[in-house]
């Protein structure tokens, strides 16, 4: 089983409109709402590789069931810790000119006692689960350290995956970690400083495998991922397709990642897998996952080269 743990659920409500006046009366010509969650999503991706899937985290009283159909519908069990209060919501503008406003909504804050009962779910959960995938934004309310907080209650038998940046990903390294999957801006953001060429990249990589990663696993966007260990390093570029969205692409990768580590794969095959689900996301339409059969047919085509 693969164990998902989700600490900021969002509901993304994108709106069109012809201009957006401040001030004024706006009238919305098309409305789409999706639900968010780096974590859920990726609970979501595993299921539809057909591998057992679990989610848990922080869901709220007031519209976390729109969560709960959603998960019920990909066939995803789960348990969360309630909150009181609403999922946060964030709001999209985008007008004729495809001049894009948001509006981000912070959401509920959360108490110790609610976040010692999202750790408690995560040592129960986790000590059934093969890899346990902590992933995301954290609420108001809790610190950075809850990141290490999370790893640390892992079940020692259980492969631990982070994808998470700054003071978030530095905490989690802190108790060690199996793979962690920035992209190349949290990379640069991490080290402090820019990276110029393939040389900087690996260098990088190897400073977050000395603070406490097992494995690092690059997202490079359309232009693939790089995988390294600090002794073998490999690269696979991604396929050109047409790009429906890039929303949930590192969630779809860290999906297919987390089942082959927990099937033992080479690193090289880790790779290749998560480059497949991340591109298979960015072709499906109308969704933040991707279908098994996509990923199927974008894993033949792929190639995996030393570093």
């Amino acid at each position: 089983m693969i164990l998902s743990v989700c600490m900021s659920p969002s509901i993304d409500v994108t709106m069109e409109l012809d201009s957006l006046n401040v001030g004024k009366t706006n009238v919305v010509k098309n409305k789409a709402i999706s639900l968010g969650g780096k974590g859920l999503n990726v609970a979501i991706g595993v299921a539809r590789m057909g591998f057992e899937s679990f989610a848990t985290g922080l869901m709220y009283n007031e519209n976390g069931y729109v969560f709960e159909n959603a998960l019920d519908n990909e066939g995803v069990p789960y348990s969360f810790a309630w909150n009181k209060g609403r999922v946060r919501e964030n709001y999209k503008f985008i007008d004729s000119r495809s001049m894009l406003t948001e509006v981000n909504d912070v959401g509920e804050e959360i108490t110790n006692a609610k976040a010692q009962e999202v750790l408690s779910l995560i040592k129960t959960q986790s000590a059934k689960s093969a890899v346990t995938v902590l992933s995301g934004g954290l609420p108001k309310g809790i610190e950075a350290s809850f990141y290490g907080e999370m790893v640390k209650a892992v079940s020692p038998n259980s492969l631990k995956i982070v994808d998470a940046k700054g003071d978030r990903l530095f905490h989690a390294l802190d108790m060690g970690v199996d793979l962690i999957k920035p992209n190349l801006d949290e990379l640069e953001n991490s080290i402090g400083r820019r990276i110029e060429d393939k040389r900087d990249m690996l260098d990088a990589c190897y400073e977050l495998i000395d603070r406490g990663a097992k494995c690092v696993l690059l997202s490079l966007g359309k232009q693939g991922a790089v995988i390294t260990d600090g002794s073998k390093s490999f690269y696979c570029k991604s396929l050109n397709v047409a790009m429906n969205s890039t929303v949930g692409a590192g969630d779809g990768m860290v999906a297919a990642a987390a089942i082959r580590l927990s099937e033992g794969a080479p690193i090289s095959e880790i790779l290749r897998a998560g480059v497949a689900a991340g591109t298979a996301t960015v072709m499906t339409t109308g969704t933040v996952s991707f279908t098994k059969e996509k990923y199927a047919e974008v894993l033949g085509n792929l190639r995996v080269t030393d570093l």
